[in-house]
């Protein structure tokens, strides 16, 4: 169980860093927050589009804070 809490926190670590990464990206909002949704799809995270797009607002949201 301690091992797969660990793994967990890793790939939940590089998800977040590259959402981090994308976001600080010189790009347009709206591209930088299309770019998280497909790499969160890429890395098989199945929301459904609504869920995957409104996840990347949250997250361009708490960086602006």
């Amino acid at each position: 169980m301690k091992a797969l809490n660990i793994v967990l926190a890793v790939v939940g670590g590089a998800i977040a860093g590259a959402a981090v990464g994308l976001l600080v990206a010189p790009e347009k909002g709206e591209r930088t927050r299309k770019n998280i949704v497909k790499y969160l799809e890429s890395k098989g995270i199945k929301l459904q589009k609504s869920k995957l797009e409104e996840l990347a607002d949250e997250i361009a949201d708490e960086l602006k804070k």
